[in-house]
C-alpha cells in the first residue's frame, strides 16, 4: 500500500513517532491503515504534520493547533499542488498564506510560514534509500513518490519516475511527468521520446499529444506540432490551449479561416 510509514514520517519531520501515531489516531490527518494495520500517510498529511511540527515551536496550545490543522484540512485542495501553502504562527493565532491571500483556519477570517517545497526537500533522500530495493517495490510507488517530489526536489522526482520506468516501461504518467521535467530543463528532444511512448496511453493521449506539440515547436518543428496540437483535440475536443496553439500556427501559416474557427473555440 502507497504512503510514508509512521516511523518514516518521524525522522522526516523531526517529530516523535508516538505524536505522529496520535494525529493520526485522532483524525487530524486522514492517514491509512496497511495491510498489518501500521499507519500510512500520504504527502499531504506529511505537509500538515510539518506544520503541526513548526506550530508547536511556536508554543501554540495543543488544543488550538488541532483545531486549527484540522480545518486546515479541510481547506487545503484535495490534490499535491499545496507548494504555495504557507503556515506559521502569529503571537498565539495560526495563520495561513496562500500566494496572496491569508486566513486563520480556525475562524475562516480572512487575513504557515511553512514552505511545501522543504517537506519534499526532506523526503528525497528516503527515497534514494529505499531505491536500492526497486524490485521489491512497484512502478506506482515510485511513481507517487516522483509526484510528491516534484515540489523541492525536481531532480529527485526525475530519478523516482525512471525506476517507475524501469519497472515498467509503458507506465504512461511517468513518461509525461519525466518528459515535461526534461523539457523544462531545456531538453525537448527527450521529452518528444517519453511524450511519444505516453501516446499509446488511451487516457493520456490528449496530454500527450498536446504536450508534443510544445516540445517538436520548441525543436522548430512546426507542421508536426500542428498536427500533434489536431491529434490532442481529436482526443479532447475542450482542451483549450491545444485550440490557442493550433490557430497560432494556422495564423502563422497563412491558414487564416481554420485559424478563426480553433480562435473561437479556444474563446469559448
Amino acid at each position: 500500500m502507497w504512503g510514508y510509514r509512521s516511523r518514516d514520517v518521524a525522522q522526516l519531520l523531526g517529530l516523535p513517532e508516538p505524536e505522529v501515531r496520535r494525529y493520526a489516531r485522532e483524525g487530524l490527518v486522514p492517514a491509512r491503515r496497511g495491510a498489518r494495520r501500521e499507519w500510512r500517510f500520504s504527502f499531504q498529511d506529511l505537509v500538515l504534520l510539518r506544520a503541526a511540527a513548526d506550530l508547536s515551536l511556536a508554543h501554540i496550545p495543543a488544543a488550538r493547533l488541532r483545531r486549527a490543522l484540522s480545518r486546515l484540512r479541510q481547506q487545503l485542495p484535495a490534490d499535491r499542488s499545496l507548494a504555495a501553502v504557507h503556515v506559521s504562527a502569529v503571537g498565539d493565532q495560526v495563520v495561513v498564506r496562500d500566494g496572496g491571500a491569508a486566513w486563520q483556519p480556525e475562524s475562516g477570517q480572512l487575513l504557515i510560514d511553512f514552505d511545501v517545497q522543504e517537506v519534499a526537500r526532506r523526503v528525497a533522500p528516503l527515497v534514494r534509500e529505499v531505491g536500492r530495493d526497486a524490485p521489491a517495490r512497484g512502478a506506482a510507488e515510485f511513481y507517487d513518490w516522483g509526484c510528491d517530489l516534484e515540489p523541492g526536489a525536481p531532480a529527485e522526482a526525475m530519478a523516482a519516475y525512471r525506476r517507475a520506468l524501469e519497472l515498467d516501461p509503458g507506465h504512461a504518467g511517468a513518461h509525461l511527468n519525466l518528459g515535461r521535467l526534461l523539457h523544462e530543463r531545456g531538453d525537448p528532444a527527450s521529452a518528444e521520446r517519453h511524450y511519444r511512448v505516453a501516446l499509446a496511453s488511451p487516457g493520456q493521449s490528449a496530454l500527450a499529444a498536446f504536450n508534443l506539440g510544445i516540445a517538436l515547436e520548441d525543436q522548430g518543428l512546426r507542421d508536426e506540432a500542428l498536427r500533434s496540437y489536431l491529434v490532442a483535440l481529436a482526443a479532447d475536443p475542450g482542451l483549450a490551449d491545444a485550440h490557442f496553439n493550433a490557430a497560432r500556427l494556422l495564423e502563422a501559416g497563412g491558414r487564416k479561416a481554420e485559424a478563426l474557427r480553433h480562435l473561437g473555440a479556444y474563446r469559448k
